[in-house]
């Protein structure tokens, strides 16, 4: 089954190159200038991929960003120019898994295009063959790999953004191991050499935020001295 790409843009002559590019190397391409539009096909479409311009009228790509991760929505890559480095770091902290730098060629894109799906297949695949149950507890807490859903001991939901959501995965499944700032970066971006490296720090303080009973004196997750970050507590699954 082809894989549906959805391009927001408000560019027209971007967006329909995109769309003619993506259409002839075999996917089903939907197009949409903006967050309106974007709305629209997801509600009609099941959408494998969103491709999101970050410099757009009204309301621009980090909200949408933020939306479809709240959504628990569709993979994003970002299209975002030099002069955006700030705004290309706080999409990749949502959620974002790639971007694209402009000028770009329609062939670099569909790489990355590629890169990500296959990653997202690989990892639910995984997910499916490893086991059959979906919740993961931990020290009074309960994820819900299927549902994205962390419960409190006390049953209240506790909302995590996607990047959160795979960062806390990854540690439940190396708990009691040290793991670097660029391992981390491997097993939850899943791309080599990002160099934005600090970003990992902002996610683990938000996590942190949310699991520990004091941040500031955090007991799940350590922080290791030049060696990167340790989840301390074991993960069973139910």
């Amino acid at each position: 089954m082809k894989k549906h790409i959805l391009v927001v843009d408000d560019h027209d002559d971007i967006r329909d190159l995109l769309g003619r590019y993506l259409d002839q190397h075999g996917y089903l391409v939907s197009l949409a200038d903006g967050g309106e539009a974007m709305r629209s096909v997801l509600d009609a479409e099941s959408i494998d991929l969103v491709v999101l311009d970050i410099m757009m009228p009204g309301e621009d790509g980090l909200s949408l960003c933020r939306y479809l991760q709240g959504q628990n929505g569709p993979p994003v890559i970002m299209l975002t120019a030099m002069s955006e480095e700030a705004d290309t770091i706080v999409g990749l902290e949502m959620g974002a898994d790639d971007y694209v730098t402009k000028p770009f060629s329609p062939r670099e894109l569909l790489a990355r295009i590629k890169a990500v799906l296959r990653r997202i297949d690989q990892t639910s695949v995984k997910e499916t063959s490893e086991n059959k149950d979906s919740e993961v507890q931990f020290k009074g807490w309960s994820l819900d790999i299927h549902q994205h859903q962390l419960t409190r001991e006390d049953g209240l939901l506790v909302p995590l953004s996607a990047a959160e959501f795979r960062l806390l995965k990854v540690f439940l499944e190396h708990s009691r191991q040290v793991l670097s700032r660029d391992h981390l970066m491997d097993l939850t971006k899943g791309r080599e050499a990002l160099p934005f490296d600090r970003s990992i720090d902002n996610q683990i303080s938000r996590l942190r935020k949310k699991i520990e009973k004091d941040p500031k004196n955090p007991a799940l997750i350590k922080t290791v001295w030049g060696g990167g970050y340790m989840f301390t507590e074991e993960a069973r699954s139910v």
